[in-house]
């Protein structure tokens, strides 16, 4: 009885594409003066906000087993987009003192088909942008704001 209770259960979940599928981005800053955060996820706010320490680069990584990966770029003072990296490269410079005063993160693969990127950047003496997604620009370029914190998480598409 108990197996039968239990197998029509998992059936039903998968049917109805319930089925949970262990999926997470998790996200470090290297900060002005600080060096490294630790690893954060779910939108946990990694770096700092009213302290004047400039976010200088960013590493972002999926931990999952569906197919895909993350990428992202920043704009830091002085030099502009630096390209695309990808699973856990760093993007930015640490001691050069070039802050970072715009992100974009995007999902590629068959992980987009079914998750979306969501992210958005504190800058200073602005405050918490409004959230974008997929490749969007958080931030300002050429406008000397550099990001002092981030917020990242991933939204299952409907």
């Amino acid at each position: 009885m108990k197996k039968t209770i239990l197998v029509t259960l998992i059936l039903g979940l998968i049917a109805i594409g319930t089925w949970a599928q262990n999926v997470e981005i998790t996200y470090s800053v290297h900060m002005q003066e600080v060096g490294w955060s630790g690893y954060l996820s779910n939108g946990a706010i990694a770096g700092t906000t009213g302290q004047a320490r400039s976010i200088e680069a960013i590493k972002v990584r999926l931990i999952t087993e569906i197919p895909g990966s993350v990428r992202y770029d920043v704009h830091a003072w002085g030099a502009g987009w630096l390209g695309w990296q990808y699973d856990n490269d760093i993007s930015g410079t640490t001691g050069q003192n070039r802050r970072i005063e715009a992100i974009r993160i995007q999902l590629i693969g068959e992980i987009a088909k079914k998750y979306t990127v969501r992210y958005r950047v504190h800058m200073k003496d602005v405050g918490w942008s409004g959230w974008v997604a997929n490749g969007e620009d958080a931030g300002t370029t050429g406008q000397n704001r550099p990001i002092e914190a981030l917020q990242v998480i991933l939204d299952l598409i409907q």
